[in-house]
């Protein structure tokens, strides 16, 4: 499988997804987002950073480079698309996914270690886990907050399109466990196409490579195998 990891203007974590696949046995290529993706391309994560210096909002001046019209594209088509933290408010502000990522509530960056409970277990990123399982994963955004309609956040619920929520290391779904003040404490979300795409603010990239520390960000990526 080839995966390929696009780069934009202000990107900072494209050689991390790229070594963090290739860890994994995945193929993975940079792409700049003004060419074109490969003919062979099976998978693509929009990685994480800074696209544009987060000029308007995170996420939206990337969603018209030239390239997004593709990915949206082979995404109707049926490829995996992963967007991870900048790539997940690229992907919401390319109607990959719904709802917004906006402001923190505390109004800071917040950098730092976070569990995450896995809600939906039967989606090429989740299928490596229990429903229930409890993941820590790292976050690294100012701009990481879930905002929706409670409409439809209810749809989003009943359709089990939820991936993961923010948690206690139990499992136990407080306020004080939600490093953001997203809805619902959602962390991440499956898309309008299918659960073949799919958006969250955590870095499963950063937990993956066994020589450096945890590994809960594996069977994530190992999605791209599925």
């Amino acid at each position: 499988m080839t995966v390929a990891v696009i780069r934009f203007g202000g990107s900072n974590c494209d050689r991390d997804t790229v070594q963090a696949l290739e860890s994994l046995g995945i193929d993975a290529e940079l792409i700049w987002h003004e060419d074109s993706l490969p003919g062979d391309t099976d998978g693509i994560v929009l990685p994480g950073g800074f696209s544009y210096g987060d000029y308007l909002r995170a996420g939206a001046m990337a969603a018209h480079s030239p390239i997004m019209d593709e990915v949206r594209d082979v995404a109707e088509a049926g490829t995996p698309v992963l967007g991870i933290c900048n790539g997940a408010q690229v992907g919401c502000e390319s109607s990959l996914t719904p709802g917004a990522f906006t402001t923190n509530e505390s109004a800071r960056f917040q950098c730092e270690h976070v569990h995450v409970r896995v809600e939906n277990a039967d989606t090429p990123w989740t299928r490596q886990f229990e429903a229930g399982e409890i993941l820590e994963l790292p976050i690294a955004h100012g701009e990481g907050r879930f905002e929706i309609e409670d409409e439809r956040l209810a749809a989003l619920e009943a359709d089990d399109r939820v991936l993961f929520r923010y948690c206690e290391s139990d499992g136990t779904v407080t306020p004080e466990a939600n490093p953001n003040g997203s809805k619902h404490s959602v962390a991440g979300v499956t898309g309008e196409a299918g659960d073949h795409v799919a958006v969250l603010m955590p870095h499963p990239e950063r937990v993956t490579l066994e020589d450096i520390g945890p590994t809960d960000g594996q069977g994530i990526l190992e999605g791209f195998e599925a």
